[in-house]
């Protein structure tokens, strides 16, 4: 009723200018009130980059690990878990007649998402003193019956990973 009362005494001419005025600016200020919303494409991108896809948001772990709610206290009580499974695994004498210079081996772990695992020894490439298709096949053999192994987790998605412990074969 206000603006009425303002807009009653302006003669006719002037109103129109007025309104016109008023048309214009509201048609011009609309942009103002627009936002550009992102493409799908340009999101995904956006979400890709800010992801580190060297490290994981879990690490994989054990039952016994489950209950340390710090993140490197975790993974370092899988680590210690996992390789005294595998030295004791390993602590028949097989390879220690075999190899008695041996006395430390590292094995590559991988662990799928799927909670299966593969140990791969890991030789110096110019290593000759060993028989590695035999040290592997002495691996396949004693590594199995593992206690169930939670898979790492990215973004809540099980993922595989991968990384090399070294076993010491000869405890002195």
């Amino acid at each position: 009723m206000y603006f009425y009362k303002i807009l009653v005494p302006l003669k006719n001419k002037t109103l129109k200018h007025y309104y016109l005025f008023l048309v214009i600016i509201l048609f011009n200020s609309c942009h103002y009130f627009e936002k550009q919303v992102p493409s799908e494409k340009e999101l995904l991108q956006k979400e890709l980059k800010s992801i580190n896809w060297k490290e994981v948001d879990e690490y994989p772990s054990v039952v016994d690990c489950e209950k340390i709610d710090n993140k490197a206290q975790r993974q370092q009580c899988f680590f210690e878990v996992l390789t005294q499974l595998i030295q004791e695994k390993l602590s028949v004498d097989t390879l220690s007649v075999l190899y008695p210079e041996l006395d430390t081996i590292e094995v590559k772990v991988t662990i799928f998402p799927n909670a299966t695992m593969q140990f791969e020894p890991q030789f110096p490439k110019d290593s000759v003193a060993y028989d590695t298709i035999k040290i592997d096949s002495i691996l396949k053999a004693r590594l199995i019956d593992f206690p169930k192994i939670n898979p790492a987790l990215k973004r809540g998605i099980p993922v595989k990973t991968q990384f090399i412990l070294p076993v010491i074969l000869k405890v002195e």
